[in-house]
């Protein structure tokens, strides 16, 4: 048993077979699995970009968001969190907006603003605080006041201090 490894014909049969069979193993096996492999890939990709488009008819100024340093015309408060506040599905009723005038000092614009949401939860406020920095990159949160309302599990008051440069 042992010559026949080292007997020439054996590899002279053995690599030539092993070699035809691999187109045909490619053909019969690999090629499928891959063509069905893209049609999944393209189901997905018509899934999601349905979902894109429905994202960019709720939210259009998605788009605008690439630069940081471009903003709306002109920046206010009560705008600013009034279209936060919806998207992150606090009602009007359950929020305040305070903002004083805008001030310069040392050369540099900016206006200051409190914020109190009324019975939130931590992860609402949370959502909250990400769309709104993200949204306006110029816009600061200087501070974070939570008061846990009693009786009530994971319902908070939050007064928020907000500074937005020009």
């Amino acid at each position: 048993m042992k010559d026949i490894y080292k007997n020439p014909i054996l590899y002279y049969i053995l690599v030539p077979s092993v070699a035809a069979l691999w187109p045909l193993l490619v053909w019969a096996v690999y090629s499928p699995a891959a063509q069905d492999n893209l049609k999944q890939e393209m189901k997905q990709y018509k899934e999601a970009q349905a979902k894109i488009d429905t994202i960019l008819d709720s939210d259009p100024t998605r788009l605008e968001l690439a630069d940081p340093n471009k903003t709306a015309d002109r920046f206010d408060y009560d705008t600013a969190v009034s279209d936060v506040a919806r998207r992150c599905k606090i009602s009007a009723t359950n929020y305040t907006v305070s903002s004083k005038p805008v001030r310069t000092s040392s050369g540099k614009k900016s206006q200051s603003a409190k914020v109190v949401l009324k019975q939130v939860r931590i992860v609402i406020f949370a959502d909250f605080l990400s769309k709104i920095q993200l949204r306006w990159a110029s816009l600061e949160c200087e501070n974070v006041t939570l008061t846990e309302k009693k009786g009530l599990a994971d319902v908070w008051k939050v007064d928020s201090d907000f500074k937005y440069y020009y």
